[in-house]
């Protein structure tokens, strides 16, 4: 049969072609061999010359070969068969409107091009469609290779690119697909399998993933446009919708993809049915369905973002399809609609000038973007916020939504989510930078203003209820309006004393009382409030019996009584009458009448121009409002944020340090105390937040507005003095930090270094305060380039030290900081050659310090003590031979107090009578003392043991060079300790003797001077009685506390005094001041203050807050660097945990987060600290054990860890003495992060616990236990839950029914469960490793009953008092120090870092 006879099926399969399928059905004939394929393919290209696209009717069994063998052919004939159907389409493609267009085609020619285009286009496609599947198959084996060369591969394969041919065959599909092809069919109706045939391998080029790579980038468009002429042409709806449906289900590349070619089609084609049909399609999706296909979820999601942000005003017409989806369990799908909403708000329903319908849409949409920033799930919320942002960036958000909005991100704020919290920031910062209020938001003066405006509205109001028609309104109308405003007035009033100014003086004898109701009603009238109660109240007094004064019942409220007799009053009889006139003048006016009717009709335009003023005035009242109230939220949220600054996150630190420059530069007055909170954060060891600091400052001080650069140098100045008002010292030197940085990158202009130096010098006029800063700023300024300092010290030392009176103690003080900014206070590095920085003890500045210190000595000035204290500091620190010119110091002060002693007890005579000397002056002496001390012992430790270093390492090296080779390699065993550095040890070693052996055996011996002043430091020490003053003390303890850091024997021989004081001193500040002084003790002679450590830890319960905060902070270093023992006295630490001052809290927290990073520490240490809180003679109340457990116990996070717990736990129920402990337990095992595992364990100790089990609290927590079980269990894990659960119940009722026994009189006999129950083999065992396990044995009453064996008759014998002198009746002098028997005998080592580490 002729092929041009048969009908052409397009084919499902290939495989069909090869079957007969009906009559007149077209059937491949023969598929040919590779061999010959070749051949054939060229006589198709000969009869294609001859006959047109005709000729495929005759060769399609060719084409059909090659399609056949497509895998196993040469690449050759692949592109030559392509090639020829390209042009063979094509040549179809331009004949066919001419064929189409002739009336006089026979049905036999319809057929023949119908089966000849269909062929064709069916080879074309089927072509395409392998070229395709082999590219992909191809990238994929690239793609695990590598991608290297794979361009050159896929060209050595196919010797052209693929991707150039897609696009041209596309466009030519196109181009016959636009021509009115359906003539060729019988009724002008396209098959389906056509239009299938054609958009099918549309879909199948877009199942690529590498569709969406910008080179494939006109091949999108193309399939765009060849899908977008079967919608319009070919009805191709229906397939489209289910095939996107499916595709964004299967393919998540495919969400742009596919947006942009449905926002083309629905835009440059019409077809905006389309959107409907798919988000109708999305919208029916069960979101059960979706919440368990997460991946098709995802598609949808991303789809609908798109669009919404391509077509936001087609797609709103469908949103209400959507709805459902934000009831769903999937967030990626509420994500989607309420960003589809956000998009529809800031596109489509934005502006002022929106119609009713539209305003509502919006409203409803905001809604629910409120609604959802309270979602479950906190990607939603976060989601919400971030939309909020964009809204508000885009100032699309309406005013009246402003505080509702604000409210919701500063509730936020709280969230436990980070991403939460971050976004919420984000937005607070985005609602300052777009707000439409002011571009300085102080509440402080907003309040004054509103106050003012709407002080300004009530008198306009006031004036048009005066000058309006008083006929129209009646008296209780008016009455009602004035009510409310009334009574907060009078609300306000009642609650203050009387105001006797403004009551009028002569109201009692010139009055009476019906004038008086008439001022009263006048003032109301007026809207003069306050003024009426004021007069009323006084009205009281003067008529008790006159009406209506009289008629107040004292048994109602005071605030209904006079609201009561002020509505008698204002609607009484003379209302009417006072209304018509108000001025009393009616009846005398005369032809008033007619004035009155001209006078409204001449006056209407300004009545006009009155209520504009009206309306306008209360639009600028309510706009303060908003703004006063938008302020008030900034700062509560300022509040919240400022405590998220030390967050662990670094994103949420870097959105917090940006919020606080946002809100200084809009002047809300809290962020100051923001920006100087991100200070210490310099130090970060995260760059991100260090850079975030210092980016912060240098757009906050770094760019200040001028009109010249010396301008901008004074504001910068200006703005950082600001910061140095009032600084601590902290703050001071994270400031100083920054500088230098600055310095270091040239960020700072010289003119601001200039500036600086004239106001030192005081060439410009300037306050002492700007000075001094002004020298602070030069300071720090030296420690990025030491040369600002250094190339003018003599100009320094002539600014704060020059000779006059009174000395400016504060300036020096500054001075003497700026100049040491050049000195090197590291140690000096072995590598050094040249010898540091000093200078001659002859030096200007060492006579000025020198003289300004003695000379100040004599004189009771508070900034003496901490200049002298720097100028100590900087001697030690510059000077050649320091020690020589302290002596000095020293010698003179101490010469000049002797001879005040003199001057004071010559005039008296009496020989026997003891000298005196004022006590100014024993606190600067001793002051001195202890700094020169401390001073010299670091000039020993640091400075001559680095010198020695210095000059060890240049004497060796010396030798050295001297050596002859054959010397060098002498010895085997010295090569050997020098490359392992024993050698430079030993010098370490024997220099550090050295100096260890000056501080032991001369500084505070012999006819040293410092030991000259230890008889009377421990003179004024023992005996606080005769030196009361607090200050004296203070510094006595201070000074005490620095030689013992010199000497280990000296140290020894005054423990027992200093902890003495530590105990019995009724000053905190001198018991603060203890505390710091034996926490440095403990690092330097960690084994003489080890005995004493029940002694420290006792500080933290002490009284005074001052105490209880430093005790925490040293306890924490000492701890946290391993210098104290970690013992059971922890738990005193974890006391702090509740403490009722916040800062101590957060340090007990912080300490704890700290220690859970060191290993097992807080799991070893959580048995102690439970039997301790919970022992009934020293532990805590329940609810503060409970809130310390679940702080500590949210640190065991090991399975292992938790596992243990429990059993321990279980065991620790058996010593467990009172019911108290046995809830504490029960609450402790309930905060334990249990599994399977862990419970299982609780259920092989169960016997442990379950005679407990009728106490209902210590039930319940084994109830919660239960349920934190089920909530996250397996299904083979519920069974072994049940079982826990069922053996609870059986043994909570059964110790009920045990209590009703108890109360009928039966309980003689009656024996608890466990002691019933026969004792067993593993009973034994349990009870064994409780009796042995020391961490659970509940502790004796006093902590030392475990450490000696003799503990027992100490406790029992009664220890002797210890008093002070002041508390003796007697005169003796009585010394203040512990007894010997107090003393701990027994000295636990503890090993100390090398001498070397120690050192530096």
């Amino acid at each position: 049969m002729s092929s041009q006879l048969c009908e052409f099926h397009l084919p499902l399969a290939p495989e069909e072609l090869l079957k007969s399928g009906g009559v007149n059905q077209y059937v491949v004939q023969e598929v040919l061999s590779i061999r010959n394929l070749p051949s054939q393919l060229r006589a198709f290209q000969a009869a294609f010359r001859g006959k047109g696209p005709l000729a495929m009717l005759e060769h399609f069994d060719t084409i059909y070969s090659i399609l056949h063998h497509f895998r196993s052919i040469d690449p050759g004939l692949k592109e030559d068969a392509l090639e020829f159907l390209i042009k063979v389409v094509s040549r179809h493609a331009q004949e066919l409107p001419a064929i189409l267009d002739d009336a006089a085609l026979s049905v036999s020619d319809r057929c023949a091009h119908l089966n000849a285009l269909k062929m064709n286009c069916y080879a074309l496609i089927r072509l395409l469609e392998s070229f395709e599947t082999t590219t992909s198959q191809t990238s994929l084996v690239d793609l695990d290779l590598g991608g290297k060369g794979r361009k050159s591969r896929a060209k050595s394969a196919h010797g052209f690119e693929w991707e150039e041919k897609r696009q041209p065959i596309l466009q030519l599909l196109t181009q016959l697909l636009q021509l009115d092809i359906r003539h060729l069919w019988n009724h002008s109706i396209i098959e389906e399998e056509f239009v299938s045939l054609v958009t099918g391998c549309c879909y199948r080029l877009l199942e690529n993933p590498t569709i969406g790579h910008q080179k494939n980038r006109p091949t999108r468009e193309a399939i765009t446009h060849l899908l977008g002429v079967a919608l319009t042409h070919y009805n191709h709806m229906l397939s489209a919708t289910v095939k996107i449906i499916q595709m964004l289900q299967h393919f998540e590349h495919l969400a742009p993809v596919l947006v942009a070619a449905v926002s083309l089609w629905a835009t440059d084609y019409g077809m905006k049915s389309i959107v409907g049909e798919i988000v109708r399609e999305i919208g029916q999706k069960c979101p059960l369905e979706l919440s368990r296909d997460p991946s098709g979820a995802k598609g949808f999601a991303a789809f609908l973002t798109e669009l919404a942000e391509r077509i936001p005003a087609i797609l709103m017409s469908s949103m209400c399809i959507l709805l459902d989806h934000l009831d769903g369990e999937n967030y990626m799908m509420r994500n989607a609609v309420l960003a589809a909403m956000a998009e529809m708000v800031l596109q489509v329903l934005n502006g002022d000038e929106l119609e009713e319908a539209a305003r509502e849409t919006r409203d409803q949409f905001l809604d629910t973007l409120q609604a959802h920033g309270h979602d479950v799930n906190s990607f939603v919320r976060s989601r919400v916020l971030q939309l909020f942002s964009r809204i508000v960036q885009q100032k699309a958000l309406p005013l009246a939504r402003f505080q509702a909005v604000v409210a919701l991100a500063v509730g936020r704020l709280a969230d436990k989510s980070v991403l939460v919290c971050k976004n919420a920031i984000q937005l607070l910062a985005s609602f300052l930078a777009n707000n439409p209020f002011s571009c300085k938001l102080s509440d402080t003066d907003l309040a004054g203003v509103l106050q003012k405006e709407s002080q300004k509205l009530q008198e306009m109001r006031a004036e048009r209820q005066t000058a309006a028609a008083p006929a129209v309104l009646d008296p209780e109308e008016e009455w009602e309006a004035m009510l409310p405003e009334l009574k907060s007035t009078l609300q306000q009033l009642l609650k203050l004393p009387r105001e006797e100014e403004e009551i009028p003086a002569e109201m009692a004898t010139t009055e009476t009382p019906e004038v008086v109701k008439g001022r009263i009603r006048q003032l109301l009238a007026k809207a003069n409030y306050k003024q009426a109660i004021v007069l009323t109240r006084e009205a009281l007094g003067h008529f008790p019996r006159s009406e209506p004064f009289n008629q107040m019942d004292p048994e109602e409220p005071e605030e209904t009584g006079f609201l009561n007799l002020l509505g008698t009053i204002f609607k009484g009889p003379g209302a009417s009458i006072q209304e018509k006139n108000p001025q009393g003048s009616a009846e005398n006016m005369g032809p008033g009448q007619t004035d009155c009717k001209d006078k409204s009709n001449v006056s209407e335009p300004e009545k006009s121009r009155g209520r504009d003023e009206l309306v306008k005035q209360e639009m600028l009242v309510q706009y303060l409002q908003d703004a006063y109230s938008f302020s008030l939220k900034i700062t509560e949220a300022i509040g919240i944020i400022s405590k998220m600054m030390y967050e662990n996150t670094t994103t949420v630190v870097q959105e917090v340090i940006e919020f606080f420059v946002m809100a200084f530069q809009f002047g809300v007055p809290q962020s100051l105390l923001g920006v100087r909170r991100m200070l210490p954060l310099i130090w970060s060891k995260e760059h991100g937040v260090r850079e975030a600091v210092l980016n912060a400052y240098r757009q906050l001080y770094l760019n200040p507005k001028g009109d010249s650069a010396r301008a901008k140098a004074h504001a910068l100045i200006q703005n950082l003095s600001l910061l140095l008002v009032d600084a601590s010292v902290g703050t001071i030197q994270c400031l100083q930090e920054i500088i230098c940085e600055f310095v270091q990158k040239d960020e700072l202009k010289p003119a601001v270094t200039q500036l600086l130096w004239e106001q030192a010098t005081e060439k410009v006029p300037c306050s002492p305060l700007e000075r001094c800063c002004s020298v602070m700023l030069l300071g720090m300024m030296a420690g990025g380039k030491p040369e600002i300092v250094g190339s003018n010290l003599d100009t320094l030392v002539s600014i704060g030290l020059d000779e006059r009176f009174p000395q400016d103690y504060r300036l020096a003080q500054q001075v003497c900081h700026a100049i040491a900014s050049i000195s090197d206070r590291r140690k000096p590095s072995l590598g050094k050659r040249h010898p540091p920085f000093r200078l001659p003890q002859e030096h200007r500045l060492f006579e000025r310090l020198q003289e300004m210190v003695t000379k100040g000595f004599v004189h009771p000035d508070p900034l003496w003590i901490p200049f002298k204290e720097v100028a100590v500091t900087l001697i030690y620190q510059l000077a050649e031979g320091p020690e020589v010119i302290c002596a000095r110091i020293l010698q003179g002060c101490a010469k000049q107090a002797l001879e005040r002693i003199v001057e004071k007890s010559a005039p008296q005579g009496d020989p026997k009578e003891t000298p005196v000397l004022s006590t100014f002056l024993l606190i600067n002496l001793l002051s001195l003392a202890g700094d020169v001390a401390l001073q010299q012992l670091v000039h020993l430790e640091q400075a001559v043991s680095g010198e020695l270093c210095r000059r060890r390492v240049l004497r060796e090296e010396q030798e050295n060079k001297t050596k002859e080779p054959k010397e060098k390699n002498a010895s085997t065993e010295t090569t050997m300790e020098e490359e392992m550095g024993l050698v430079g040890a030993t010098a370490d070693d024997t220099e550090a003797e050295l100096i260890r052996g000056i501080c032991e055996m001369e500084l505070l011996g012999g006819e040293q001077i410092l030991a000259a002043f230890v008889p009377l430091l421990l003179k004024v020490c023992n005996n606080p009685g005769l030196y009361s003053n607090p200050e004296l003390c203070a510094a006595a303890s201070l000074t005490l506390g620095k030689f013992c850091m010199i000497s280990a024997t000296f140290c020894d021989s005054q423990l027992r005094l200093l902890f003495t004081m530590l105990e019995k001193s009724s000053l905190p500040i001198l018991r603060s001041n203890i505390m710091i002084v034996i926490g440095d003790l403990a690092i330097r002679f960690p084994n003489l203050v080890d005995p004493w450590t029940p002694h420290l830890y006792a500080r933290l319960r002490d009284p005074a807050q001052q105490v209880r905060k430093t005790a925490g902070l040293v306890m924490t270093h000492l701890i946290l660097k391993d210098m104290v023992k970690v013992k059971g006295q922890v738990s005193e630490m974890a006391v702090l945990l509740i403490d009722p001052v916040p800062q101590i809290a957060a340090l007990a927290k912080t300490f704890f987060n700290e220690l859970s990073h060191k290993g097992n520490a807080i799991y070893n240490l959580l048995p102690d600290i439970i039997s301790r809180l919970s022992d009934p003679e020293g532990g805590v109340e329940e609810e503060p054990f409970h809130t310390i457990m679940k702080q500590l116990l949210s640190y065991i996070t090991k399975d292992k860890q938790t596992e243990s717990l429990v059993e321990k736990l279980c065991q620790r129920f058996r010593t467990a003495r009172t019911e108290r402990q046995y809830r504490d337990l029960a609450y402790c095992m309930s905060q334990l992060p249990l599994t399977e595992r862990g419970l299982r364990k609780m259920l092989d100790n169960f016997e442990c616990f379950g005679d407990k089990l009728s106490d209902e609290s210590i039930f319940d927590a084994f109830l919660s236990v239960v349920g934190k079980l089920r909530r996250g269990a397996k299904p083979e894990g519920k069974a072994i839950i049940d079982e826990f659960e069922q053996k609870l119940r059986a043994c909570h009722t059964r110790g009920l029914d045990a209590v009703e026994e108890l109360e009928l009189g039966q309980g003689d006999s009656q024996k608890t469960p466990a002691a019933r129950k026969p004792s067993s083999v593993s009973r034994h065992r349990h009870l064994a490793s409780a009796a042995s396990d020391n961490d659970f044995v509940t502790p004796e009453p006093r902590s030392t009953a475990r450490r000696r064996p003799n503990t027992q008759q100490l406790v029992k014998k009664k220890k002797p008092p210890v008093v002070f002198s002041s508390d003796e009746s007697s005169e003796e002098e009585l010394s203040a120090e512990m007894t010997e028997d107090e003393t701990p005998k027994k000295i636990t080592p503890i090993r100390r870092a090398s001498t070397r580490r120690h050192r530096s």
